[in-house]
């Protein structure tokens, strides 16, 4: 890893650590919606999918503009929470308690990503990259929206089947 001696290189840091993880996503999103029992739950992981790989190419716009290299960082933090989902996938359980598992699991996702995109707008915002600042927060309202409707369908439908 490079040294970290400015706020840009942080920068550059968290947007290569960020498409990794977007990447990871890509992969981990159609066996989550493999799994799920809810067919709403499987659409909405399906429709995320569309929305991550539109993140990828956003971040690829951002490394373009910049003229940087998209490679370099291995996401740890998104290995780890793709892992924890695979588990919740491989358990024997009742369809209904899996999809909540499922949710949890994304959600862990949705709050990773909200803190990164954030924290790179912020960045972006200071280091007076603009274009990258509406990218950043494009996808930033993109990820909250997703975790709203995650708690919506846990809250009216899924957690009370997996309760029963």
């Amino acid at each position: 890893m490079a040294a970290l001696k400015t706020l840009d290189d942080l920068f550059i840091h968290g947007l290569r650590d960020i498409y990794n993880a977007e990447k990871q996503l890509v992969k981990a999103l159609p066996k989550m919606a493999k799994a799920a029992n809810s067919e709403k739950l499987r659409a909405g992981f399906e429709e995320h999918l569309q929305q991550t790989e539109g993140h990828v190419e956003r971040l690829e716009n951002i490394f373009q503009s910049l003229d940087v290299a998209s490679r370099g960082t291995k996401c740890k933090a998104m290995e780890g929470l793709v892992a924890e989902g695979a588990e919740t996938i491989e358990e024997d359980a009742d369809p209904f308690v899996k999809d909540a598992g499922l949710i949890a699991a994304a959600q862990k996702v949705e709050h990773y990503e909200i803190a990164t995109y954030g924290t790179l707008a912020t960045f972006a915002e200071l280091l007076g990259h603009s274009d990258a600042v509406e990218l950043l927060k494009a996808t930033l309202a993109e990820e909250k929206e997703t975790d709203e409707k995650l708690t919506e369908l846990a809250e009216t439908e899924i957690n009370a089947e997996a309760q029963k």
